[in-house]
């Protein structure tokens, strides 16, 4: 008897009349929308435009999901070209199948492409955006789990992945949820993206490259995991070779990077406000606190107005000395 697992849904898409409505794809919107959300805070306590993150998104976002879909079907062509495979479900992503790599790579291309129209550096932004996007895989992740897949090996561990589809071969029974893992995962790079900046104040592409190459550490054991099909080199899956060769240029770029443009861009995006923006942060995106300012400015003005009342007594003082040196000598005067 099993004490605990984590039930699978018994089906990822529900149908309000003709409007199918998938939970993969739920989880993939959710996901962008969170990216943006957090992408465009960042950008503006950076000095950047409110809706800047946005207007790029509009570009990066379409080139990223064809970007990890030709990932996803170029790695795994078995599944749509082989013998008794339809090659239109290639075309199928509301079924799964997004590759963060070509996700990652041809999403860049278009954020290059908005950010060149708008004028902006493309590493300054990728780093506003660099937690949010991870926030956004930790959420898509889930919608793996609408279509019960990605999981690992059989376990009776209390929080197994209880699989009960046998769609394309898979085998009913209880499972590590890789997919859970990975989730988690993405949340703690988000965390540790966010905080190392804060703290190191990272630019030119740093905070980018950092949560590359923190997913990159997580992905490697994860996919190492996985049991479902997938092309091995060396005994190693595709995607854990993957991981080793961007982990490695992630670091070298962060190394390079800091020794040949160390401290952050003083300006992001032209034209933009440099003073506190109205929600009382400052240009550096440190949170002003308005209470404190107004109590400063209240006693500064209250300092000048003793100043302005010490100077006008201390003009009564001296039309007071004169008026009795002139009066002294006037009864000298009377006198001789």
């Amino acid at each position: 008897m099993e004490l605990a697992y984590i039930p699978s849904p018994s089906r990822g898409v529900l149908h309000l009349g003709p409007i199918p409505l998938r939970g993969y794809a739920f989880c993939i919107i959710i996901g962008v929308f969170v990216a943006v959300w957090l992408g465009n805070r960042r950008w503006v306590a950076r000095g950047g435009r409110p809706g800047t993150v946005a207007d790029i998104a509009v570009w990066a976002v379409p080139f990223g999901l064809v970007g990890g879909r030709l990932y996803h079907v170029i790695t795994d062509y078995q599944l749509y070209f082989s013998d008794g495979q339809d090659w239109v479900d290639a075309f199928k992503i509301w079924e799964g199948g997004l590759g963060i790599w070509g996700a990652i790579a041809l999403g860049a291309v278009g954020a290059w492409i908005g950010c060149r129209r708008r004028g902006i550096p493309l590493p300054a932004w990728a780093d506003a955006l660099a937690p949010g996007i991870a926030l956004a895989q930790a959420i898509g992740r889930w919608g793996n789990w609408f279509n019960q897949e990605l999981y690992g090996r059989e376990t009776d561990l209390p929080w197994a992945l209880h699989i009960t589809s046998v769609t394309d071969g898979r085998e009913p029974g209880y499972y590590h949820p890789t997919f859970l893992y990975e989730s988690l995962w993405c949340i703690g790079v988000a965390v540790l993206v966010i905080w190392a900046d804060r703290r190191f104040k990272l630019g030119h592409g740093r905070a980018f490259a950092l949560y590359v190459a923190a997913y990159c550490v997580g992905r490697f054991w994860i996919e190492y995991m996985r049991v479902d099909e997938a092309h091995h080199f060396l005994g190693l899956r595709l995607n854990g070779w993957t991981s080793i060769v961007v982990f490695v240029l992630a670091v070298l770029y962060i190394v390079l990077s800091a020794r040949r443009r160390p401290g952050r861009e003083e300006v992001v995006e032209p034209n933009a406000p440099d003073d506190t923006d109205e929600a009382g942060k400052d240009e550096d995106g440190t949170a002003v606190d308005l209470d404190k300012k107004s109590e400063d400015d209240t006693e500064s003005a209250d300092s000048a107005e003793q100043k302005a009342e010490a100077k006008e007594e201390d003009k009564a003082e001296d039309k007071a000395e004169d008026e009795a040196e002139v009066k002294g000598e006037a009864e000298s005067a009377k006198k001789a």
